[in-house]
């Protein structure tokens, strides 16, 4: 059994930018619904044990961004997708909002 580990992975700042620009692109938030209430830069929500029962709503011909607090929760939705559809394109957002809020909040 392969392991894949070279997954897609986007910037928070490469990401600030493509949102900002309005590109083309869906982004997938998959942390609970506090988390998300608390903060979040958009998208649908989808709470990782969601993700595969919602399949449909994901529309993979744009690019999709995973999100989660640490990088880690959509790290798994993304390998139990590519697993389940054969699909390969999918992106991580590295670090998660941990990372996002950290170099926003630093750019100040």
């Amino acid at each position: 059994m392969k392991t894949k580990i070279d997954m897609k992975l986007i910037s928070p700042a490469e990401l600030h930018t493509k949102i900002h620009n309005n590109e083309n692109l869906l982004l997938i938030d998959v942390r609970t619904d506090l988390e998300r209430f608390h903060f979040n830069i958009g998208g649908i929500h989808l709470p990782l044990e969601e993700v595969l029962q919602n399949i449909n709503s994901i529309d993979l011909n744009k690019e999709v961004v995973f999100y989660c607090e640490k990088g880690i929760r959509s790290l798994i939705a993304i390998q139990r997708l590519e697993a389940k559809l054969g699909v390969e394109h999918l992106i991580n957002l590295q670090g998660g909002m941990q990372a996002w809020k950290k170099h926003f909040n630093n750019e100040k």
